[in-house]
């Protein structure tokens, strides 16, 4: 039997996902059958669901914007972690060179 190719990585855009999650909660089509009829995983669209249900106050988590500031805090604290091993890194070289 042959493998299945991994799907590679696509992005959409929040105006895209804003769309299925709509037509979702329409109830014309099940959610399955959304992510069918626009080539989507069905837990990628049921996770694009449960994110705008938190963003609309209709169940705990973090919001959408919430979530961008944690990534955003979090990027900036490795980047100043990384600035202080290098601090030192420098400040025992010169340690050493000085003596």
């Amino acid at each position: 039997m042959g493998k299945k190719k991994p799907r590679p990585r696509r992005s959409f855009t929040p105006e895209f996902k804003a769309e299925i999650v709509e037509l979702c909660q329409r109830g014309d089509r099940s959610v399955g059958q959304v992510a069918q009829d626009f080539d989507l995983t069905e837990t990628a669209v049921r996770q694009w669901i449960r994110q705008a249900e938190v963003d609309a106050g209709h169940r705990d988590g973090l919001t959408s914007s919430e979530r961008e500031e944690l990534a955003a805090l979090r990027r900036e604290n490795r980047r100043l972690r990384e600035d202080v091993d290098v601090l030192k890194r420098a400040t025992a070289f010169f340690v050493r060179e000085t003596r």
